[in-house]
C-alpha cells in the first residue's frame, strides 16, 4: 500500500487538518497547523507568470484594482498581493542612500488630501528627496501635528537636519523645532516643485484620486 502525504505550500509542513472542499472544484481544503494558513491541496496555478505580467502593466496604465478585477476576472486581493511581491523584489531604503548626506540632499514636504469617504478624509503625508528625487518617507493619517511627527520618525535619521521646505501648514512647526532647518514657502518660490510634480503625478496615474 503506497500512502501519500501531503504538505503545507508555505511551510513544508505535514501537520495538516481536513477542512471541507471547494465547493468550485471539490478539491480538499486544508488547515496548517504550522503556520496557521487555510488553502486547497492540489490547487493548479490559476495565472501563468505571462498572465500576472499582462494584467500588472494593464494596472500601470491607471484603471482601478476594481477595473482590472471587471475586466480580468482576477480578485484586487490577489492583484494587491502581486503589487507587494513586486515591491520585496526592491532593495531597502536605507541600501539605496548615501552614507554621509550632503548639501544637495534637500527634502520637500507635501500632504495630498483624499478619502474613503467624505466623512472620512485622509492625508498622504510625504517626503521627496531633491537630489535623488525618491519618497524616503510617507504616512496617511489626519491633517494634524502627530501626524507630522509620525512622518518626521519614519524619515531615515541622517537625513533628517537636512535643509528642508513645505507649505505654510502650521503642523510643519514641529519639524523647525527638531531641526532649525526647515523654512515654509509658497508655490511660488519653486522650493517643492518636485513634491508638487510627484503629487501631480500621483493623481494623473491613480483613477481614485482623478
Amino acid at each position: 500500500m503506497i500512502q501519500i502525504t501531503k504538505a503545507c505550500p508555505h511551510c513544508g509542513s505535514i501537520d495538516l487538518v481536513s477542512n471541507g472542499h471547494n465547493k468550485k472544484n471539490g478539491k480538499q481544503k486544508y488547515y496548517c497547523n504550522g503556520c496557521d494558513r487555510y488553502g486547497t491541496l492540489d490547487a493548479a496555478p490559476r495565472y501563468s507568470e505571462e498572465r500576472k505580467e499582462e494584467i500588472l502593466k494593464a494596472y500601470f496604465e491607471r484603471p482601478s484594482m476594481r477595473g482590472i478585477e471587471r475586466v480580468f476576472g482576477v480578485a484586487r486581493q490577489t492583484v494587491s498581493a502581486w503589487l507587494r511581491q513586486q515591491g520585496e523584489k526592491h532593495p531597502d531604503l536605507e541600501a539605496t542612500l548615501g552614507d554621509v548626506p550632503t548639501e544637495q540632499d534637500v527634502l520637500e514636504y507635501d500632504e495630498l488630501q483624499h478619502f474613503v469617504k467624505k466623512s472620512q478624509k485622509r492625508w498622504l503625508w510625504t517626503v521627496i528627496s531633491r537630489k535623488t528625487r525618491k519618497i524616503i518617507a510617507f504616512f496617511i493619517g489626519d491633517h494634524s501635528m502627530e501626524s507630522c511627527k509620525i512622518l518626521w520618525q519614519r524619515i531615515p535619521e541622517r537625513l533628517r537636519c537636512q535643509t528642508s521646505f513645505s507649505d505654510f501648514w502650521e503642523a510643519y512647526n514641529f519639524i523647525y523645532q527638531q531641526t532649525g532647518q526647515h523654512q515654509k514657502v509658497g508655490k511660488e518660490s519653486g522650493q517643492t516643485n518636485h513634491m508638487e510634480r510627484w503629487n501631480n503625478t500621483i493623481r494623473q496615474w491613480m483613477g481614485r484620486l482623478t
